[in-house]
Formats: structure tokens, C-alpha cells, sequence
């Protein structure tokens, strides 16, 4: 009997112990991640990986870890992060006195303190402190301690490396000035309340892993969340097809507008 549960079996156990609703992710992506960490703890079907998950917590974190996919590097496509400082960010600050940010899925962090390095760099005293959340706590304690290795910071210019970083038993941790300028914070987007009025989301390489009806579901709330004028920033994997019918228009390649009321 064990063996004829499904996969629709195994998302709602999983909800129900986890929070996570595997339903609004894309299916044959989250089987074959499933699947290759069934294999390596020899769970022969879903049922036996629930018992697993709910007897061995070690295993339930590290499975946790394996479905949020913590892929981050400070500047991550740099040529983007160009656009940001050149162009979009000059026009949010000819609009507003104080910009407010918001860094929605932001891993271990090197995204929001990627922003807070452009502001403190190029427009000091002309944000508030970026809000940055993510839907595994892990990744979070991670973003808030600010440790990260070399290979991380390889985009970032080696005077700021100097400025912002110090160097500790291989590694390289964000000083403090840089990490006051960032709020972290535990977040589902398919589930949680939304900030609202932001003059900038960034939101990248992250609802890839949606079905299209959830990827929908969170542009228009992040259209809700931005102010009229305001800015969402996605990931170059990405692209809104019906930016139009949600109230968006592109201003840049991978930079969407608000439409004013």
C-alpha cells in the first residue's frame, strides 16, 4: 500500500510538516531534485522518505537545504547590476528623498549587500535599510553572520573588498557598517504578507522554479508591493510575458516599471 503513494500524497505530508507547498513549483523539476536525495538516503518510495523526514532531523535540514537552491555571488551578472547604478537608481532618487528596497529571495545574502555597496559607494544617506528575505532560516543565519569565501567576492572592486570586507582565516566578513545597512527577515512569497510602497524589488533567478500560475501570482503581488514608478529588478533567466496586463512596463532588459495610477 506504502508504495502506491504519490506524488500528490507526498506534497501535502510534506506541507503539513514543513509549510512548503511543493505544488506551486514546477513538477518535474522538484521530482528529479526529490528523487536524487530519496536515492542518497535509500528511501525506496514517498512514503519511506516521510518516515525518514520525520525521524532523522538531520536529514530533514539537509534536504531542506537541497530543495531552496542557495546559488548566489555578490554582482551576480554584473553588466546588470551596471543598469541598476547608472540608470534605474539615479531615476528612483530624482523621485524619492529615501529609496526603499527589498532583496525577495535573498539566499545567504550577497544580493543585499551587493545593493548596499552600490548605495553606500554611489548614493550614501539616499536609502533606507534594504529589507532582504528569504524562506530558509538557514540562509538567513548565514546572511547575518557575513561570511563568505573568495570566490564570492570575485565581481566586487578590490578597493571596496578592503572597505567593507576583512579578511578572517580564509574568508572575507562584511563589516559591520555594510551589514547595519541591511534587515533580514524569514518570508514565504507564495504565502506571506507582502511590504508595500517599495521603490525597488529585486527578485532574481527565483521564481524560475514556479509553475506559471505561481510566477503570476507573485508578479502581481509584487506589483501591489511597489509604488507607482517604482522598479522590479529579475534575474536573466526570467522574463514577464504579460508585464503589460499587470501594470508593468519594461524599462530596461530585466528591469520592469510600475505604470502610474
Amino acid at each position: 500500500m506504502e508504495e502506491n503513494l504519490g506524488w500528490d500524497w507526498f506534497i501535502k505530508k510534506f506541507h503539513e510538516k514543513s509549510g512548503i507547498d511543493l505544488a506551486a513549483y514546477k513538477r518535474p523539476q522538484m521530482e528529479r531534485r526529490i528523487g536524487s536525495f530519496m536515492r542518497s538516503v535509500d528511501a525506496r518510495n514517498y512514503a519511506s522518505f516521510i518516515k525518514v523526514l520525520e525521524n532523522d532531523p538531520v536529514v530533514y535540514r539537509k534536504f531542506l537545504d537541497h530543495l531552496t537552491i542557495n546559488v548566489s555571488e555578490f554582482f551576480r551578472n554584473s553588466n546588470h547590476w551596471d543598469i541598476l547604478r547608472k540608470d534605474i537608481m539615479p531615476a528612483l532618487i530624482r523621485q524619492r528623498a529615501q529609496v526603499r528596497a527589498w532583496s525577495a529571495g535573498c539566499s545567504t545574502g550577497e544580493e543585499p549587500y551587493s545593493l548596499a555597496l552600490l548605495f553606500q559607494e554611489h548614493f550614501p544617506q539616499r536609502f533606507e535599510k534594504i529589507l532582504a528575505t528569504d524562506i530558509d532560516q538557514d540562509a538567513l543565519e548565514k546572511a547575518k553572520t557575513g561570511l563568505y569565501l573568495p570566490k564570492s567576492l570575485q565581481a566586487v572592486p578590490q578597493a571596496w573588498v578592503k572597505k567593507y570586507f576583512e579578511e578572517v582565516n580564509g574568508y572575507f566578513r562584511i563589516k559591520d557598517e555594510l551589514k547595519n545597512c541591511v534587515r533580514f527577515e524569514r518570508h514565504d512569497l507564495l504565502k506571506d504578507r507582502y511590504p508595500s510602497n517599495m521603490d525597488l524589488i529585486l527578485c532574481r533567478n527565483v521564481v524560475i522554479y514556479f509553475t506559471e500560475e505561481a510566477k503570476e501570482k507573485l508578479y502581481r503581488r509584487f506589483v501591489d508591493a511597489l509604488r507607482p514608478g517604482g522598479v522590479l529588478f529579475i534575474g536573466s533567466t526570467e522574463q514577464i510575458f504579460k508585464a503589460r496586463e499587470i501594470g508593468l512596463k519594461s524599462v530596461a532588459t530585466f528591469f520592469y516599471e510600475k505604470a502610474a495610477d
